[in-house]
């Protein structure tokens, strides 16, 4: 299995749409957070202080305890780097458990590739288990990825906003008011962890 590399959270900020609830998490309180597999530390990145997430085989989520996400708008600020096949960084939302989710995820090393087709695999939504990255691929090319637009550096700090209505999904990058995917929810799950 690839190694992959670090993950730099500054701010997550998300709004539940059906309360109307607006929650803004301290990514640097323990107590907040149940710790994947992966080690982990607390950065402050020229003021931006967040989660750095070390490198290592396979994936891991950091979640957020006590929190129920369905409909709303989730908000975060990411850097990877931009190393071929080794930076995989994102979000998942609608957890179940560790191996039963919904995410959108970046590659930060495809955003300014100069092979077309993997500019084309810059930011990719997932469902786990049915629906890896690789199925998605194969069964509806291009449908579940996508390239960025704006185009932030593999190595810069860039913006997120996800927003999930119903079974819809969009990711727009850096404020853009156009999104970078649009997809629609291969599960039927209406709620869970983020």
């Amino acid at each position: 299995m690839k190694r992959r590399s670090l993950i730099l959270f500054y701010t997550l900020l998300f709004i539940q749409q059906l309360n109307a609830q607006t929650y803004k998490p301290d990514l640097q309180d323990k107590a907040q957070l149940s710790v994947g597999s992966r080690a982990f530390k607390w950065i402050d990145d020229n003021g931006r202080k967040g989660v750095k997430i070390e490198e290592g085989q396979g994936s891991t989520i950091i979640k957020l305890i006590n929190i129920v996400f369905s409909n709303g708008t989730i908000e975060f600020d990411v850097r990877g780097r931009n190393l071929m096949g080794q930076s995989f960084l994102g979000i998942a939302f609608h957890i179940q458990n560790d191996s039963t989710y919904d995410a959108i995820y970046f590659r930060p090393f495809n955003f300014s590739n100069p092979d077309t087709i993997r500019r084309w695999r810059a930011v990719q939504y997932i469902s786990i288990p049915n629906f890896e990255w690789d199925k998605l691929r194969a069964q509806f090319p291009g449908k579940y990825e996508n390239k960025v637009n704006p185009v932030p550096g593999g190595d810069d700090w860039f913006h997120c906003k996800i927003i999930v209505k119903d079974k819809l999904v969009s990711v727009f990058v850096n404020n853009s008011s156009t999104p970078s995917l649009v997809v629609s929810k291969l599960t039927n799950t209406t709620k869970g962890g983020i």
